[in-house]
């Protein structure tokens, strides 16, 4: 089985995604999958170049993901043509970890489920949610940045309620890691029993 687990920013994605970990379960993160497309794929970096410019190449031959994000950040139609790019070499990553999964279910993380209209890749979908002001705290406390660039990032991702109307499961992550613990453990024995059916 398959599980697609997504939030907002500050929701505790990773968190979550950690703790399925704990618990044995093979996490894939896409984020790192993305990064791993530039660092691997040759053809999908050059293309990247091509697009961007020389500008987001750094001094040791990587690509600047600060620099990345700024340009595109405004940019719908670059931000596009670079998805257009990353996205199947992205898949591909995924596909082979999956591959190599020995898990009884694996769970891919993914921020952009709802955005990249992919929900139809999983065959469930946990969504992790809180309240957007504990959101906000969160990811400006972890990223150390102003209040103003996480509500910049909050607006540029789908709402909430779209988020949610593709979830089969959902954890409420407004309280303490110990309190996501307990739910993610009650989860995963739910998931064991999905897959024992």
């Amino acid at each position: 089985m398959i599980i697609g687990l997504t939030g907002g920013i500050g929701s505790g994605k990773s968190a979550a995604g950690n703790i399925f970990r704990q618990h044995g379960i093979n996490v894939i993160d896409a984020d790192q999958a993305s990064r791993e497309v530039f660092e691997k794929d040759p053809i999908a970096k050059s293309d990247a170049i091509d697009l961007l410019g020389e500008e987001v190449v750094q001094s040791d031959g990587s690509l600047s993901r600060e620099k990345i994000r700024d340009l595109v950040f405004n940019d719908y139609d670059l931000k596009n043509n670079l998805e257009k790019i990353v996205h199947p070499a992205v898949r591909k990553v995924i596909s082979n970890e999956i591959q190599k999964s020995e898990s009884i279910y694996t769970i891919i993380e993914v921020p952009l489920i709802f955005e990249t209209d992919s929900a139809s890749n999983y065959q469930r979908i946990l969504v992790i949610d809180c309240k957007p002001e504990i959101a906000l705290n969160r990811a400006a406390s972890r990223d150390n940045v102003p209040d103003t660039e996480i509500k910049k990032i909050m607006l540029s991702q789908c709402s909430r309620n779209e988020r949610l109307s593709i979830a089969n499961d959902v954890i409420t992550n407004n309280d303490s890691l110990q309190d996501l613990e307990g739910k993610i453990l009650t989860i995963h024995n739910f998931y064991l029993e999905l897959c024992n059916e």
